[in-house]
Parts: structure tokens; C-alpha cells; sequence
């Protein structure tokens, strides 16, 4: 059993190997209408991908009785990495990412579930702002505004992320949600929940902000390795082509920083509202000081 965000089991039928989950309320079970059609197309494009089990009366998921949403899909065997050791991780995770960008390129999908403002920055900050006006007793006040200060002035010299062409895309391309064999290439995308329609250099903002600290994102320590970010994107450039505009292309740079802040602007609020979904309370004594 695992999972932050939806509760995880790995089943074993009859030889085979099978994922069963309880969808987090944050997602509304419409998402599995998205997950099967877009699966379907990664599918017939030749992608290796999780696919829904349907119930025995053909249903995507299951309605428990106390108002849970389970589900069961495929297993996809492989390696899963919390952090990447090496540029070489970095530039299969690339090849796959372009490879599941272009399946989807030309699909008309309507979306079932929307998320809104899952990187809508301007609606982060204000909610920091926000946090900032009501809590300043908090202990930790000082600190945060010292650097939302510090967040605030640097996304204001960053060019707009907006005009960008919106695509399907996976929404959460953290590299725990890639999978790998064991020889370190990249062979499937997990987590299919985050579905959406964006832009493609917040989705590889969001991605190499990732991929590019070797150390994890549990360190404190804030590191961003050059050659893992180049290893990221010649690995992308190599199988999208000419796939992405020029104004797509140069929006990569600022979108990695952009998206970096925004997540920055987003800890900074859960720290002075006490909010965090993976607190370790074993190791520190509030929500805040481990945010």
C-alpha cells in the first residue's frame, strides 16, 4: 500500500499483476472518462500505457458504498525513481514526454473533469498575499514575507506565460510519475489524474523543475543541475522536432523558473495556514516547519 494522493494497492490474480486504488475526493470520477479515451490513443499510437479495468457491469470505476471511488488498472512494471540520478534519466524521461505529447497532439478531447487554477501564478500569489494579511502572528510570518518579497519582485521581471497555444497534456510530470525499466529508459506515464488541457512549457517548466535537482525534493538544499536540464530537453527536442512554435520554445526557460516560484508562493501560504498533505509529524512538531 501506498500513495500521497490516492490510496495504492498492488493486486496479484491469478499470476498477474494489477494497480487498485481509492481516488483522492480532490478528483471527481468523471477524470476516468478522460483517462480511458486519452489511454485508448496512447494506445493505438504504440505508448505504453495504464489502462482501466472496468467492472463487471462495464463501469470505469466503482461506487462504494460510503461514497469512495475505487478503480483498477494495469500494472506497469518497471523502476520508479524519486530523483534523478543522472542526466541519462533526465533525457529518456524527454524522449517519452515528446513521444506522449505528439500521440496526443492532433486528438479532439473534450474534458470531463477541469481543474482550474492548477498554475494560474497570478492566483497563487494572491492567495499568499492573502495569507500573508491574515496571519501575521504566525511565527513563522517574518521568514515567509521576507521571501514571498523575494518571489514577488523576480516573477515581475519574468516575461507572461500567456498566449501560449493550451494541449493535452499529463499535468504532473514530477519524475515519480514516469516509469522506467531497469536499464534506466523511460517507458510509461502513471498518475493519470492531472489530464489536462495547458501550455507545453509550463507542463516542461513543471517537469524540469523536477527532474533537475538530484538531490530530491525532500532536501533542503536548493539545487538545479545545468546538465540535467540540458539532457532533458535535447532528449524532448530529439523526438518533437519541429512539433513545438518557436514562442513554445522560448517560453521553456522562463517556464521552469516561473513554475518554481509559483510552488515556492504555494509552500510559503501552507506554511502560515498549517497546511501540508505529506507533514511528518514523527520529525516535526508542526505542519509549517516541515513546509
Amino acid at each position: 500500500e501506498t500513495g500521497h494522493i490516492n490510496r495504492t494497492f498492488k493486486v496479484s490474480h491469478e499470476g498477474c499483476c494489477y494497480l487498485l486504488q481509492r481516488l483522492n475526493p480532490i478528483f471527481g470520477a468523471e477524470v476516468h472518462r478522460d483517462i480511458e479515451a486519452i489511454t485508448a490513443r496512447l494506445h493505438d499510437a504504440g505508448l505504453e500505457t495504464p489502462r482501466l479495468i472496468p467492472t463487471r457491469a462495464g463501469n470505469l470505476w466503482l461506487d462504494h458504498e460510503d461514497r469512495e471511488i475505487w478503480r483498477a488498472m494495469s500494472w506497469i512494471d518497471g523502476v520508479n525513481h524519486a530523483r534523478a540520478e543522472s542526466p541519462a534519466l533526465c533525457e529518456s524521461a524527454g524522449k517519452l514526454v515528446a513521444r506522449f505529447h505528439r500521440a496526443l497532439s492532433d486528438f479532439d478531447h473534450v474534458f470531463h473533469n477541469r481543474r482550474s487554477g492548477v498554475h494560474d501564478t497570478p492566483l497563487h500569489l494572491a492567495g499568499l498575499r492573502a495569507a500573508l494579511e491574515h496571519h501575521g502572528g504566525h511565527a513563522a510570518h517574518v521568514d515567509v514575507f521576507l521571501l514571498a518579497e523575494e518571489i514577488f519582485e523576480r516573477l515581475d521581471e519574468l516575461p507572461s506565460l500567456g498566449g501560449l497555444p493550451p494541449r493535452i497534456v499529463h499535468g504532473d510530470l514530477k519524475l515519480s510519475n514516469i516509469m522506467f525499466s531497469p536499464g534506466g529508459e523511460a517507458i510509461a506515464l502513471i498518475d493519470l489524474d492531472t489530464l489536462a488541457l495547458m501550455s507545453l512549457p509550463v507542463e516542461l517548466g513543471d517537469a524540469l523543475r523536477s527532474w533537475c535537482n538530484p538531490e530530491g525534493e525532500s532536501s533542503a538544499e536548493p539545487v538545479f543541475c545545468r546538465s540535467h536540464y540540458e539532457a532533458g530537453l535535447r532528449g524532448y527536442a530529439e523526438v518533437a522536432g519541429e512539433s513545438l512554435s518557436s514562442a513554445e520554445v522560448n517560453a521553456i526557460p522562463a517556464a521552469v523558473e516561473t513554475i518554481t516560484l509559483e510552488l515556492s508562493s504555494r509552500f510559503l501560504r501552507d506554511t502560515l495556514e498549517e497546511s501540508y498533505f505529506g507533514w511528518d509529524a514523527q520529525h516535526y512538531s508542526a505542519a509549517w516547519e516541515h513546509n
